[in-house]
């Protein structure tokens, strides 16, 4: 007939624009890392005040060029402190950037163009000068932190 059209199949959403984070399986939560090594910067905290102060110093797993950690899956026998961010404690994290795109989900925002997700490519991150690639150094370079405070990770 003319002038009728037939009706697009509608595109299906992200699923991080339609499950909650909680909902999310193993692989779904680890994609939502954008790989931009904010999160493995050691961190201050004011004991009077509990502000925190990020610093450009760098766990010792993380890898300087690609912003991973060296040892994932065994982080936590390798750095005992080391955080592991789940659904249920991402408000105990008031540090993340606020880039993150974990606490953007959680906060109902959108994640921003340069995420792996939505631009297809993990370099993005980089090259937006989100990821902390070429501006660390690594906590065997310095014992130093309070001399390594920076303001850029926020």
């Amino acid at each position: 007939m003319f002038g009728r059209t037939k009706n697009a199949e509608p595109a299906e959403q992200p699923f991080w624009q339609v499950k909650p984070l909680g909902d999310m399986t193993s692989a779904e939560w680890e994609s939502l890392c954008d790989g931009c090594g904010r999160c493995c910067l050691n961190k201050l905290e004011n004991e009077d005040t509990g502000e925190i102060f990020h610093t450009d110093v760098a766990c010792r797993l993380l890898d300087p060029e690609t912003c991973r950690c060296a040892s994932y899956e065994d982080r936590k026998r390798y750095v005992p402190d080391c955080q592991i961010l789940t659904h249920q404690n991402l408000k105990r994290y008031p540090w993340l950037p606020s880039t993150c795109a974990y606490r953007l989900l959680a906060e109902g925002k959108s994640l921003y163009w340069w995420h792996p997700l939505i631009s297809g490519d993990p370099d993005t991150v980089h090259a937006a000068g989100i990821s902390v690639r070429g501006r660390i150094v690594s906590e065997r370079e310095t014992d130093d932190l309070e001399n390594h405070v920076v303001s850029w990770p926020a």
